[in-house]
């Protein structure tokens, strides 16, 4: 039986990630922190840590993996009235670690979270560092969605949303297209696939594929600014 690799405190370096279990899809390591610079390195190689509460620290680098493409994401004709007729408006980068703890909270059907109180803290040093970014909707002043991930060279990594109004999450996710596509991204990466994301476009994609995308992409340089509003969601109709 394959022993899953314990990775080691003094080191930021991953198994390949070809070692990766079939079942479950892409588990690939476990253990280490989650420091700002493992992080880093584990996006860069299309890896990312996803585990419960009470759970180890848990990598994956699965195959296939789930990516949305501007050009195919899928807008209907509910979501294009509420991006014109709700009032919505956008911010980014203006409450990140709001966002984090909004997306943490528990949902119908799910038991606890896996965006953990050391998950929160790990990805709010990033935001503080420049690399992760969040995106806000707001109904007056008042926060309804957002989502917020992770941020190098030209490739966006997905990590969460959430909404507490109709289709704020999604125009979240609209916004976030416009901005990415503007910015030559080629797509955000879901990691994987569920019904919400694939009824919006995402496709799978094979690991070899999207590594092929890791080598394009991520040599380009990071802006480690904080994210100006360049589009408003009623531009992407």
């Amino acid at each position: 039986m394959y022993q899953i690799p314990l990775l080691a405190a003094d080191s930021t370096e991953f198994p390949p990630i070809e070692n990766a279990l079939k079942e479950p899809n892409g588990l690939l390591a476990m253990g280490g922190d989650l420091s700002a610079s493992r992080l880093l390195s584990a996006y860069r190689q299309g890896i990312f840590p996803w585990y419960n509460e009470g759970q180890p620290l848990l990598w994956w680098s699965p195959d296939p993996r789930a990516v949305l493409y501007p050009q195919h994401i899928k807008i209907s004709r509910s979501l294009r009235k509420s991006m014109r007729n709700r009032g919505y408006h956008i911010t980014y980068d203006t409450c990140f670690a709001t966002v984090v703890k909004h997306c943490a909270g528990e949902r119908k059907n799910q038991n606890g979270t896996w965006i953990t109180k050391e998950m929160q803290l790990a990805y709010t040093q990033l935001h503080d560092l420049g690399w992760a970014h969040s995106v806000e909707v707001w109904q007056e002043d008042t926060l309804v969605g957002g989502l917020y991930g992770i941020s190098i060279g030209k490739l966006f990594f997905g990590e969460s949303m959430f909404s507490k109004a109709t289709d704020a999450s999604k125009i979240a996710l609209v916004t976030l297209m416009v901005h990415v596509e503007t910015h030559g991204f080629p797509f955000i990466d879901c990691q994987l696939p569920n019904p919400h994301l694939m009824s919006l476009g995402a496709q799978e994609i094979s690991r070899e594929k999207f590594q092929k995308y890791l080598s394009q992409y991520l040599q380009y340089p990071s802006d480690l600014n904080p994210w100006q509003q360049t589009t408003h969601p009623s531009g992407a109709v």
